[in-house]
């Protein structure tokens, strides 16, 4: 297992990243401090595949265990939806010491992050993220948010975990299309700050594709690294964290007006393939940066343009 510090003062927490950890986390949650009862707040395929597993964990550890569950979809993240589960929490007495456990991909995480923040002012999160996406990129950071009207995230806090949970065997199960839309954050943070991490992710593409555990776990580990030392150094998204920010501009236009037929990852890959562009034609980025950036995007199983959309 490996373990990555987020650094934010009164707001600090853990990030433990290996195998095999959803059957742990009864005991880490009582490392912290909490007891009594829990809800867990998920997605119906991911609770049939460890909402068990994560039960038997914390029901052996003494915990009262509510599972909540949401339909999949990124209309689920709503104020519609959230108030649903203001309901079903108070009819669960849950209080202000209560935890919502995030069990699911990048919808669960700020969905039910949005619910902890904002449930009496505010109850424990704890992330237990299952894409990549979530893993190496969205659970980190603290931004939880739900959509309003057409635009996304626009109601939402900047709210951290109590503890991060990051089980790689869960994305065993992932689809390719899954794993490769997670790949694009991941290739997003080698290509704005750690070269070196980039040259890795170029030589063991086929082992992360097979999802060889080791590579997996490095991967995870070194992503949520680069990201948790942008926000140690800007929370609140006020300068240097728009860095993180690289291929979305496009990236999010693409997801609207696709009406996100494509996804998140898949826009973000178009989006800094187009930016790279730019930046070429600037004179900021060489012409050789841009191919490998373009063909290790299209190695992971990624989109480089979309025919259909005028983007350049």
């Amino acid at each position: 297992m490996k373990k990555v510090r987020v650094r934010l003062g009164s707001n600090s927490y853990n990030i433990h990243i290996g195998p095999g950890l959803l059957m742990q986390t009864g005991a880490r949650l009582e490392e912290i401090g909490f007891s009594d009862k829990l809800v867990i707040i998920t997605d119906p395929t991911v609770k049939s595949l460890y909402g068990n597993t994560l039960k038997q964990s914390l029901t052996s550890s003494g915990f009262k265990v509510l599972i909540l569950e949401v339909p999949e979809g990124e209309e689920q993240k709503s104020l519609e939806t959230a108030g649903r589960l203001y309901h079903e929490l108070t009819d669960f007495y849950a209080e202000r010491t209560t935890p919502i456990l995030a069990l699911g991909g990048g919808v669960i995480g700020d969905l039910a992050g949005f619910v902890a923040a904002t449930y009496m002012r505010g109850v424990p999160l704890i992330q237990i993220p299952t894409t990549l996406l979530a893993q190496g990129d969205s659970s980190i950071g603290g931004k939880v948010a739900v959509n309003h009207g057409l635009l996304k995230n626009k109601i939402g806090a900047f709210y951290h975990p109590r503890l991060t949970i990051s089980d790689i065997s869960t994305l065993k199960t992932l689809s390719p299309r899954e794993l490769s839309d997670g790949l694009a954050e991941i290739i997003k943070h080698g290509a704005i700050l750690d070269g070196e991490f980039f040259s890795y992710l170029e030589e063991n593409l086929d082992q992360i594709k097979s999802l060889d555990n080791r590579v997996l776990e490095t991967i995870v580990f070194r992503s949520a690294k680069i990201k948790a030392a942008v926000v140690e150094k800007d929370e609140l998204d006020l300068g240097l964290r728009n860095i993180l920010n690289y291929g979305h501009t496009v990236g999010h236009a693409i997801e609207s007006v696709s009406e996100l037929k494509v996804w998140h990852g898949e826009a973000v890959a178009i989006g800094m393939i187009v930016e790279a562009r730019i930046s070429n034609k600037l004179g900021i980025l060489g012409k050789n940066e841009v191919i490998r950036l373009k063909d290790l995007i299209a190695r992971a199983g990624l989109p480089i343009e979309m025919p259909s959309l005028q983007l350049v």
